[in-house]
């Protein structure tokens, strides 16, 4: 159990906690909230002893393991595999001690180090790190890759896959998310689900919160806040919260008014000046509440278009990538006005590399991309640095949008408009280099909204982005009377935004019939042909095409799928169908029998090595040999296991469907 009481922390002058305090459970799934700088990532550094708190006590076992993913980009030529795996501390501890025991020759201490390896699953473990990284989106032939070969955002992912690689009982997360696409991220909110310990996760993405968290504590105003539930949960609970609040300050308000109005008109008057007096005292005792103040009063929106070209966009064979390296080949499409598109895919398969294309920060390789009549793209980089000058701050940014692309603007004008998106004073000369990552983003999308387009590009625009932050902007690109597309891992966003998704895959775009629930299952089918060596199912398309010459609707789809023909002869049918489900799952029941055969032997023998070793008086070769057996069994044991549990899955699977 975790307990902080009565804490006070200072970062510098400023106070991030103040007598705040909390419990939690073991075992418990707990989402940290709060606004961006409210400090979070501080209550973290507290909880790993980073910094230590100015007043109260923060009780935490002592016999607790951590994991934590650790914020340095990893600078070795170690293989991505050797690196997760070294991210064990019991495995490495055992490794340790065995080399020390046979350098030393001392059987005894053999024995045990070979013990050690088998409670920390040294026989799997390599096959548990790189089941880590396939999940996270590595590919086969980069599991032995050094680390020093992948790039900054799959450098990160390595440094999550490393904090997972280790038993904990405390599992600390500071924004998983960031640098996953949705396969990942779907993989990871399984994973977590099935940890056992305590897990605090910092994270601005809703879906993820709602999916792997039952308590959210809330960071506000320097004191923490337990809730009871996900997030969708505290936001219910916190409203009625505010709401009782807000009618209890209302109702104080009222009543000081009354006593101050009685105060004014008698404190002069001898008759009246004892309870005038006491008015004040009572006045004076009054704990004043303070009015009710959110953090989600933050808005924006993107001003109307000056035209709507239809269509916007035309692809003609159009090939993406770098240097002669095509990516995304053979692209042919319209972009509507109006079309509200979801671009989906893996990391790695192009997404980036085609909205960089439309938004001309890259050429096309080949084909030919017609832009409408009066077309104005605005464009939301991944990296914000790619669109910012690091050096110039906010202000300055602005006056060379306006000087440059427009519409011109003088420079209170520009003062202002920073202003509604909360730079103010001298913040807008403050070097962009040295913002936050949701204030750069913020900036961005500033200057998105000045230049007035009807085209938005946005290419993970939540990465940096807070809650309240990312519910504005789904409100704004709700409300964008243009054409959008949308690059995001945020599921929320993109389910409250996207009417229609593109799929980016093989070196293809395809139109992907279907939600994020279908994406999903999808994706989960292409694992299991991929484990089981079967070629991928096909992509869900409609039946019906979109003709390029209309808009798109807008609300729910129609359905367009054909309706089947009723069977003609039922019973005959049934038959057939239970004959070949039979037949499909023969091979796979034969195996089920012949691992519980195997698994029958081999928990005789595992209790048979147990019972010798428990007997002792044996030379240390035998026992350290004895040691090795046992651990080999424990690895056969569990590989069987799993493989019992998959084809089980698999019999389950085609008996249900058929």
């Amino acid at each position: 159990m975790i307990t902080i009481r009565n804490i006070t922390l200072r970062r510098g002058t400023k106070v991030v906690l103040q007598e705040a305090g909390v419990t939690l459970q073991p075992g418990e799934k707990v989402g940290l909230i709060g606004r961006n700088g409210a400090g979070k990532s501080s209550l973290f550094a507290l909880l790993t002893n980073r910094l230590h708190a100015d007043a109260g006590d923060v009780e935490i076992p002592p016999r607790w393991r951590v994991g934590e993913v650790a914020q340095d980009m990893p600078e070795t030529e170690d293989g991505a595999t050797e690196f997760v795996l070294q991210g064990d501390r019991p495995l490495q501890a055992a490794q340790a001690a065995l080399a020390a025991a046979e350098a030393s020759g001392d059987g005894h201490a053999m024995a045990e180090a070979h013990l050690q390896l088998d409670e920390a699953g040294a026989f799997d473990a390599r096959a548990r790190a790189q089941a880590l990284l396939l999940g996270l989106g590595f590919k086969n032939e980069q599991l032995d890759a050094p680390v020093n070969s992948f790039s900054g955002g799959w450098r990160m992912r390595l440094q999550l896959a490393r904090a997972l690689m280790c038993p904990a009982e405390l599992l600390l997360l500071d924004e998983p998310t960031n640098h996953l696409d949705l396969d990942a991220l779907v993989w990871l909110e399984a994973w977590l689900k099935r940890f056992d310990g305590l897990m605090i996760v910092i994270s601005h993405d809703r879906e993820f919160l709602d999916a792997i968290t039952r308590v959210t504590v809330h960071l506000d105003e320097r004191t923490l806040t337990r809730y009871g539930g996900n997030y969708s949960a505290f936001e219910e609970m916190r409203a009625e919260r505010l709401s009782l609040a807000a009618a209890a300050f209302s109702k104080q308000q009222d009543r000081i008014a009354h006593l101050q109005k009685f105060i004014d008109r008698f404190k002069a008057k001898a008759s009246k000046a004892k309870q005038a007096q006491s008015r004040v005292k009572a006045l004076a005792r009054m704990e004043k509440l303070a009015p009710v103040l959110t953090s989600s009063d933050f808005d924006f929106e993107f001003r109307e278009p000056l035209s709507l070209p239809n269509p916007m966009l035309s692809f003609d064979a159009l090939t993406c990538g770098y240097g002669d390296k095509p990516i995304v080949r053979d692209f042919s499409r319209s972009v509507l006005a109006g079309q509200r598109i979801g671009v989906l895919g893996a990391n790695g398969q192009g997404k980036s590399t085609l909205v960089k294309t439309i938004a001309h920060a890259l050429a096309p390789l080949s084909g030919r991309m017609t832009e409408g009549k009066g077309l104005v793209i605005g464009y939301f980089a991944q990296q914000e640095v790619d669109v910012l000058s690091l050096d110039d701050g906010p202000l300055m940014h602005m006056v060379r949008l306006a000087r440059d692309i427009g519409p011109a603007a003088r420079e209170q004008e520009l003062r202002d408009f920073l202003g509604s998106f909360r730079f103010t004073g001298e913040m807008v000369q403050q070097p962009v280099g040295s913002l936050s990552g949701g204030e750069k983003a913020r900036l961005v999308l500033a200057m998105l909204v000045w230049q007035r387009p009807n085209l938005l590009l946005m290419d993970e625009p939540t990465n940096h982005l807070d809650l309240t932050t990312r519910e504005a902007l789904s409100i704004a690109l709700n409300e964008f009377e243009g054409t959008v597309m949308l690059v995001s891992h945020d599921r929320a966003l993109l389910r409250e935004t996207c009417d229609e998704f593109w799929l980016v895959a093989g070196g293809s775009v395809q139109p992907f019939d279907g939600d994020l629930d279908d994406y999903q299952r999808w994706l989960l089918e292409v694992s299991r042909a991929a484990a089981k060596g079967q070629p991928a199912p096909p992509v869900p398309r409609a039946a019906v095409a979109q003709a390029p010459e209309a808009a798109p609707e807008r609300g729910p789809k129609a359905d367009a799928k054909p309706r089947t023909a009723a069977p003609r002869d039922d019973r005959k049918n049934a038959a057939a169908a239970r004959s070949q489900v039979a037949n499909r799952t023969r091979p796979m029941r034969q195996e089920v029998q012949q691992i519980d055969a195997r698994l029958h032997k081999l928990a005789d023998e595992k209790t048979e090595l147990e019972e010798q070793l428990a007997r002792g008086k044996r030379p240390p070769a035998e026992i350290a040999e004895t040691g090795r057996r046992l651990n080999h069994i424990a690895a056969e044991i569990a590989m069987l296991e799993e493989r019992w549990l998959e084809l089980q899955s698999e019999i389950e699977a085609i008996t249900t469907a058929g």
